[in-house]
């Protein structure tokens, strides 16, 4: 598994949850949309059984609905439990992100 991979395995349930959080998305648009934001290696085969996790850990609902091109599709969107878990994302990754940012920028030379 190529570095990349790891640091996006990490990550990609809070993506997943920001793009469910912002509209009710099913799978292959959310497949779309991560490609969207560049992350081109992302395939619907790792995307639909973090949707099962979530799902089963209570973090979305999926509902079915008809779709204007072709048969009906399972539209997910957030519930409390799972705004509660993209804010605690959100406030990790910042913790995160803040102090490599620095690092990176300063190549470690902390004045």
């Amino acid at each position: 598994m190529t570095l990349r991979s790891q640091l996006l395995k990490g990550i990609l349930e809070g993506c997943i949850l920001s793009i469910i959080g912002q509209q009710p998305t099913y799978g292959y648009e959310l497949s779309v949309r991560l490609q969207g934001f560049g992350l081109a290696d992302v395939s619907e085969g790792s995307i639909y059984p973090i949707l099962l996790r979530l799902q089963k850990e209570k973090l979305i609902e999926g509902v079915m609905q008809k779709s204007e091109s072709g048969p009906k599709r399972k539209y997910y969107h957030l519930t409390p439990e799972g705004e509660q878990a993209l804010a605690e994302f959100i406030h990790h990754w910042e913790t995160i992100k803040q102090p490599v940012d620095r690092i990176i920028e300063k190549g470690g030379d902390m004045s």
